[in-house]
């Protein structure tokens, strides 16, 4: 199986939550700095409160206002009193880009999703995003992320996860760590995106930095949140530095160059150069592109 061909990208560096039963929120999310934003019918709703939560989604969304911020819908699970509500919804309102679907364990979950959306007539573009937060979603992230061309993203959900285990959450992640790397391998066979899950302590700034830094290491494109404070550590941190970008540009030059002499590589600063590092710089340069775009775009 060949590598496949990675999709147009698309900055999700900090992707936050926001309750759809809370009016004030969904409209002071229309000013945050999130590249993306998960309007919640689900965990940060409560049970009385659902369908006013759809009702304030449906209206949000066709008001508009986001900007170029990536807009998703969490609706409950297809076996809840609110799930076929809830996901026929999403499918209809225009503006939105994904829905996310929670517990996902299944190709065949997306595949029943896939059918429905399109019986409802929702646009090719609109893309399904995967809830992994259980050990079945964990060991079948393959197939859950080539179940079709609609899945976008693996949306990990350490929370659930955690008491699924009966694990602990640690400063280091240690008892996740083999989850998030499995979940990141999958999203990229696959060409999709993947991101890691909450941190919930809002107190601790330092650890949810750490947890950043880490998910970064581990090759995600960016963090799940659940307080508008921790967008801007998480920005920071998933984006490429000035460094990093200015790097990638001299290798991308200078690689060119090589190539018109008939070399297969060079050396810069010290460091070998060839194919595979000119495909990373262009990636990096590619992605501070898009955020300098987006940020331009939510700006006017």
């Amino acid at each position: 199986m060949t590598t496949p061909i990675r999709p147009q990208i698309r900055p999700r560096r900090s992707v936050l939550y926001m309750p759809g039963s809370n009016a004030r929120a969904l409209e002071k999310a229309r000013t945050l700095a999130a590249d993306a934003l998960i309007l919640d019918l689900e965990d940060a709703v409560a049970p009385d409160a659902k369908d006013l939560a759809r009702e304030q989604i449906a209206a949000a969304v066709a008001e508009g206002g986001y900007g170029k911020r990536e807009i998703i819908v969490r609706v409950n699970p297809e076996d809840t009193p609110w799930g076929r509500a809830d996901f026929r919804a999403a499918a209809k309102m225009k503006g939105v880009d994904a829905i996310l679907l929670p517990k996902i364990e299944s190709a065949h979950q997306i595949e029943t999703a896939v059918a429905v959306m399109n019986v409802l007539g929702a646009p090719p573009s609109m893309k399904i995003w995967c809830m992994i937060e259980t050990p079945r979603g964990i060991l079948r992230a393959e197939e859950i992320a080539d179940s079709s061309p609609r899945v976008a993203c693996l949306v990990m959900g350490t929370s659930d996860l955690a008491k699924d285990m009966n694990a602990h959450h640690t400063p280091k992640r240690l008892p996740f760590l083999s989850s998030l790397s499995h979940c990141v391998l999958a999203a990229r066979a696959a060409g999709i995106a993947v991101l890691d899950g909450v941190h919930l302590d809002l107190a601790d700034d330092a650890g949810f930095e750490l947890s950043c830094i880490q998910g970064k290491e581990l090759g995600m494109d960016g963090k799940t949140l659940i307080h508008p404070k921790t967008v801007g550590t998480a920005n920071r941190v998933f984006e490429p530095s000035s460094d990093e970008v200015d790097f990638s540009k001299r290798v991308i030059v200078a690689h060119a160059e090589a190539e018109k002499e008939g070399k297969g590589m060079v050396v810069l600063d010290g460091k070998l150069i060839e194919n595979l590092h000119v495909d990373m710089a262009k990636r990096i340069v590619a992605l501070s592109e898009a955020i300098n775009d987006l940020a331009a775009e939510n700006a006017a």
